[in-house]
């Protein structure tokens, strides 16, 4: 908020993908992403690239049923993910990587924390 009460929202663009000199919008990926019936929850960031500058990354709590587990399982499901978007989407959209997790960090108000995701990917990194 500024001084006269406005408020301002950032998080939209802030969150944009760069790839290649390319605008990429991770809302479009998430919509796709969660349609599909394997997937509970979903988040697209960027990650840093040193050819592209970002990549896309995709960050996906599966549906309990489809949860990867151990093993090629992981594999599988990251696979049908990504030929399932390459119908959907244009191939420079579809994420380069796939992560599982069993929950995604959201806000007290329900909003997903992408902030607080690529901190903890770029320290894991």
């Amino acid at each position: 908020m500024d001084e006269d009460g406005y408020l301002f929202l950032t998080d939209r663009k802030a969150f944009t993908v760069i790839s290649g000199g390319v605008n990429i919008y991770p809302q479009e990926i998430e919509d796709c992403l969660t349609l599909h019936p394997k997937v509970a929850d979903v988040a697209v960031i960027g990650v840093p690239d040193a050819e592209m500058g970002e990549s896309v990354h995709a960050v996906v709590q599966p549906e309990p049923e489809a949860a990867p587990g151990a093993g090629t399982a992981g594999v599988e499901l990251e696979r049908e993910l990504l030929a399932y978007l390459r119908e959907r989407l244009a191939g420079y959209k579809v994420p380069r990587s796939v992560e599982f997790t069993e929950r995604l960090p959201r806000t007290p108000t329900g909003k997903l924390a992408k902030g607080a995701l690529k901190r903890r990917i770029a320290a894991a990194t």
